[in-house]
């Protein structure tokens, strides 16, 4: 029955709320875990409480390499999951080496890296989108995936290791993990500048 409507009134129109269902579903859960987790990660880190920081990082790490397996085997990915997903292991990794670097456990050179190669790939995902009106899909290369792996193990590796000098297999891994970012960061902005070409060639010409 239609409702009747009433002189004088606005008719009340009701929107239908999506089900919690889709929106939660078990990926998205995961990433949000790993969400709640980064300021449990940086209380134990500030409490010099290492041990404890570890096993929440690898926690935390666990729910990365789970969330997109189980989108994949259940086909329940999200664009709500492409997005949170990759903002979710942006903000675990980077609290985890600010917070390193400020209790002096991982050289501060490593965190200029990492920081200026994020800083380039986000700021030039919303320029290209900006100027072709377009949003780039979001799809980690190969490269992207290297760098996470080799930033997760350097992290760890930091967390377990946690005396003042910087043995050489740790060095090796230190410097190990900052070409496959630089190269990682590079990619990311060629592809970008290909996805730009095909879309504003004439940005291009002279």
């Amino acid at each position: 029955m239609t409702p009747k409507h009433q002189p004088g009134r606005a008719p009340i129109l009701r929107v239908a709320r999506p089900p919690l269902r889709g929106l939660l579903n078990l990926p998205n859960l995961l990433t949000l875990l790993r969400l709640f987790l980064v300021p449990v990660f940086l209380g134990f880190v500030s409490r010099h409480e290492y041990t404890c920081a570890l096993y929440v990082f690898a926690l935390a790490a666990l729910t990365d390499s789970l969330d997109g397996t189980v989108a994949r085997w259940f086909h329940s990915k999200t664009e709500l999951g492409a997005f949170l997903d990759p903002f979710a292991d942006k903000l675990m990794l980077l609290s985890a080496f600010i917070a390193l670097t400020f209790e002096h456990v991982m050289p501060s050179w490593v965190l200029g890296v990492v920081i200026i190669r994020d800083v380039v790939i986000v700021v030039g995902y919303f320029m290209i989108s900006f100027v072709t009106g377009e949003r780039i899909p979001v799809r980690p290369s190969y490269a992207g995936k290297a760098s996470t792996f080799f930033q997760l193990s350097c992290i760890i590796g930091a967390l377990i290791r946690l005396e003042g000098s910087y043995p050489r297999e740790w060095r090796m891994l230190l410097y190990a993990m900052v070409a496959v970012t630089a190269v990682s960061g590079m990619h990311y902005v060629y592809r970008g500048l290909v996805w730009l070409f095909y879309r504003e060639p004439q940005m291009f010409e002279q």
